[in-house]
């Protein structure tokens, strides 16, 4: 039984995000909807509450459905309350002293522990807030489930959690997930929907299987393309030969079959430009040289909280050129502690005991908010700071797959996966020879993911990477650092550390 319909839906910003959906829903549709970095993922789930009109078609519910949408980001209007009190709100008022064990009981299902309850929302951490906005949806019993990016901001064993309540809470109704978490879209969903500017595809299958099968049906489109511009080519080239006989001998009768043979080739280029191959913008990387082998040494440092309890020891570790380091641990474990004080002794170059660094470093930072980016700075305002010919800026913008009508707009209205680009291209052009990256791909759709871990790879610069993303841990680490139970020991392989917290959920 269909839940949710659309029939030829479309939306037209000042690009074509999306045309002539016609899909239904049902009750065990679990819909991975995967998209390029300002493509149209967040814009969809808005139209399909109603908060955005679509351009033309239409989005029918079964009647009396409930829709739950899960966004990306807190309303501040939530952060001076209580966990407690922001999930109570989200209540209709006349329910709220009759129901309110209802909030008890969702907080609970969620992980949060009582203690959380009378704590203000602006005090939780990234994934707690991630959670909280999920418990608000809960509350109010949905029908259908939307959601932009949970995973963002969540740590591993959060991201697990969640997996299995999808798996478990919401097993019997449609849920769409905007997400760029491959490991994530494999496990809880059954569909894929690639939205595209003019053919989405959507297949019966889980994320990779899907990618297996775009893959093949992208190959098919782009022979089919190339085949129909060589007919256009032929009839453009019997065109000309026609015009230029016509012109000699006077034929009215051959100037108008020369005309006909180029209408027709125009017309087959138009209809080429609907299997155009969408294209995802650029993430390179650029690194400078240094002739240091062993980059950092650490040896002896003590990590530990503010208040002085020691978290764990690092007896000695050397990180050197074409070291790929991934740091894994729970929360708690110590690791945005020990990332602070790297950042203190790379980025900031203050004298950290424990911490030698050659003198020849030159370190590219990129943290999980994007603090580097201010949302009133434009993109090219931001790339500019580096030193770059405008022109060279403006090309590596586009390149990037920021428009040039964007470039220089306030980056809060970009997404903030193009924001993430922008970033990433600053980086570039600061040519590091070390890279210490925590979250990077938070916001960066899959193909940017899989062109940053290629970049990452091939450059050669050492590097520290803080990543909850599984498999772009798999793919770009080449050492892995695991804090457990007061220690840090490296593993040859991430799937160790993967197992034993799944293992606790």
């Amino acid at each position: 039984m269909s839940v949710l319909s659309l029939k030829d839906a479309s939306y037209r910003a000042h690009t074509q995000l999306f045309q002539s959906l016609t899909y239904s829903f049902g009750r065990e549709d679990r819909v991975g909807l995967v998209a390029l970095n300002g493509a149209g993922k967040t814009t969809f789930l808005r139209c399909l509450t109603g908060e955005l009109e679509l351009t033309s078609g239409e989005v029918t519910f079964s009647r009396g459905a409930r829709i739950g949408y899960m966004s990306q980001e807190v309303d501040p209007a939530l952060l001076d309350l209580t966990c407690r009190a922001a999930v109570l709100s989200a209540l209709p008022e006349a329910l709220r002293d009759d129901e309110d064990w209802r909030v008890d009981m969702v907080l609970g299902s969620l992980g949060f522990d009582e203690h959380h309850y009378e704590q203000k929302v602006s005090t939780l951490s990234g994934g707690w807030q991630r959670l909280l906005l999920l418990a608000r949806i809960w509350v109010s019993e949905p029908d259908i489930l939307l959601m932009d990016e949970p995973t963002n901001h969540l740590d591993l064993e959060k991201i697990l959690f969640l997996e299995n309540w999808l798996l478990t809470w919401a097993a019997h109704m449609p849920v769409i997930i905007a997400s760029h978490d491959r490991s994530f879209l494999d496990t809880v969903t059954n569909r894929t929907l690639f939205l595209r500017p003019a053919q989405s595809q959507f297949f019966n299958l889980p994320y990779s299987r899907a990618k297996q099968e775009l893959e093949q049906v992208d190959a098919s489109l782009a022979l089919e393309r190339e085949r129909r511009l060589g007919e256009a080519e032929q009839l453009r080239k019997q065109s000309a030969k026609l015009k230029n006989i016509g012109l000699n001998s006077g034929s009215d009768l051959l100037q108008k079959k020369q005309k006909q043979l180029r209408e027709r080739a125009e017309r087959i280029e138009e209809k080429v430009d609907a299997l155009h191959q969408e294209r995802a913008g650029e993430i390179r990387l650029a690194t400078g040289g240094t002739h240091a082998k062993v980059l950092v040494r650490i040896e002896n440092l003590e990590v530990r909280t503010p208040d002085g309890r020691l978290l764990f020891k690092v007896p000695e570790l050397d990180i050197a050129q074409g070291d790929r380091l991934v740091l894994l641990g729970r929360n708690g474990s110590g690791k945005s502690t020990f990332i602070r004080l790297l950042r203190r002794a790379l980025v900031a170059g203050e004298e950290v005991k424990g911490i030698r660094v050659t003198p020849s470093l030159n370190t590219g930072y990129l943290d999980q908010a994007l603090s580097d980016v201010s949302p009133e700075v434009s993109a090219f305002e931001h790339v500019s700071r580096r030193g770059e010919s405008d022109a060279r800026c403006h090309a590596a913008l586009a390149s990037a797959g920021i428009d040039f009508d964007w470039q220089e707009k306030p980056m809060r209205l970009l997404s903030w996966g193009q924001r993430a680009r922008v970033a990433l291209l600053a980086l570039r052009f600061e040519a590091p020879n070390f890279y210490l990256l925590d979250e990077p791909t938070n916001h960066v759709d899959i193909a940017g993911q899989e062109m940053l871990s290629g970049e990452i790879k091939a450059r050669g610069a050492g590097s520290v990477l803080v990543t909850h993303d599984r498999m772009f841990a798999r793919e770009t680490g080449n050492r892995f650092l695991v804090i457990e139970g007061g220690k840090l020991t490296e593993s040859a392989s991430p799937e160790g550390y993967f197992a034993s917290v799944a293992a606790e959920i």
